[in-house]
C-alpha cells in the first residue's frame, strides 16, 4: 500500500500509510513534524505535484521514490541542497538470500538477512482482553515499524501512522518513555510495539499510565507472566509474535 517513511540519523521518525501517497506523506509528516526537518523521505509510489509541494515546504536532505511526475520534479528541483533519487525497485521485498553486513575494526560481520517480521498464524493472544480488528491492524503496522528501528526500540502507532518512536536506548523502559514523550497527546489510544520482550512489568505500567490501548511484543521472557498480569490488571490486550528483532 502507499507508504512514506521519514528517516533521521538512520531511524524512522515518521511512517504513514494511506490510500494515496499524498495522504501517506501527510501522516508521516504529522507523526513528528520536528524530527523530519533535515531528514530523508522515502516513498513507494510515484511522487505527484501535490506531494512534492508538501515536501517542499520544509528542508529535506534527500527524497527517494520509484518515479516523479514532470511537475513534481520541477517543484523539488527548486529546493537548494536537495538530493532527488529515483529507485524504481524501492517497493520490492528483500530477498531471503541477501546478506546483512556490518563493518568492524579489521573486517566485516556477515549474517543472514532478517527478512521476516511476524507470522499471523503464530500470533498468541495472551491476555484476557483481545485487540479489536482496528487495534490488531495497527499492532501489526507498529511491529513492522519497530523492526526497522534501532534496538532497544518502542513504536507507538494509530490509524496507519506512527505516533511516537523511541529508538536505540540501553533499556526498554527508557525507549518507551521517549516514544511517549514524542507522541505527546497522541499516546492515549495508540498501540505499542516492542522489538524484544519485556524483562519486567514496568513497560506495561508506563503504557497504562499513558493510556496506550494495546501491546504487541515477541514474548519469551522468563517473567512474561508479570507483564501479562499487569495487562490483565489494566484491561490492555497484549499479543506475542514469538519473533525478536534486534537492529544494532
Amino acid at each position: 500500500e502507499p507508504c512514506v517513511v521519514a528517516v533521521k540519523h538512520a531511524n524512522p521518525c515518521g511512517i504513514g500509510t494511506a490510500e494515496s501517497i499524498f495522504d501517506a506523506y501527510i501522516k508521516a509528516y504529522e507523526a513528528d513534524p520536528v524530527s523530519i526537518f533535515g531528514g530523508i523521505v522515502a516513498l513507494n509510489r510515484e511522487v505527484d505535484a501535490a506531494t512534492a509541494a508538501e515536501i517542499g515546504k520544509i528542508f529535506i536532505e534527500i527524497v527517494i521514490a520509484p518515479d516523479y511526475t514532470e511537475d513534481a520534479l520541477e517543484i523539488l528541483k527548486q529546493k537548494k541542497n536537495i538530493r532527488i533519487l529515483k529507485l524504481p525497485d524501492i517497493a520490492l521485498p528483500n530477498k531471503k538470500e541477501m546478506l546483512d553486513m556490518k563493518k568492524v575494526a579489521g573486517g566485516l560481520l556477515v549474517q543472514e538477512f532478517n527478512e521476516g517480521v511476524y507470522d499471523e498464524s503464530e500470533l498468541q493472544f495472551v491476555t484476557d482482553a483481545r485487540p479489536t480488528k482496528e487495534q490488531l491492524r495497527d499492532l501489526l503496522f507498529a511491529m513492522k515499524a519497530v523492526k526497522h528501528t534501532k534496538s532497544n526500540a518502542i513504536v507507538l502507532a494509530r490509524g496507519g501512522a506512527t505516533a511516537g518512536v523511541g529508538p536505540g536506548q540501553t533499556n526498554r523502559i527508557t525507549a518507551l518513555e521517549l516514544a511517549i514523550k514524542y507522541a505527546g497527546g497522541k499516546a492515549a489510544g495508540a498501540v505499542m510495539a516492542s522489538d524484544a520482550f519485556f524483562p519486567f512489568s514496568d513497560c506495561v505500567e508506563a503504557a497504562a499510565a499513558a493510556k496506550i490501548s494495546a501491546i504487541i511484543q515477541p514474548g519469551g521472557s522468563i517473567r512474561d507472566k508479570d507483564s501479562i498480569d499487569a495487562c490483565n490488571k489494566y484491561g490492555i490486550p497484549m499479543v506475542f509474535t514469538g519473533r525478536r528483532h534486534f537492529k544494532h
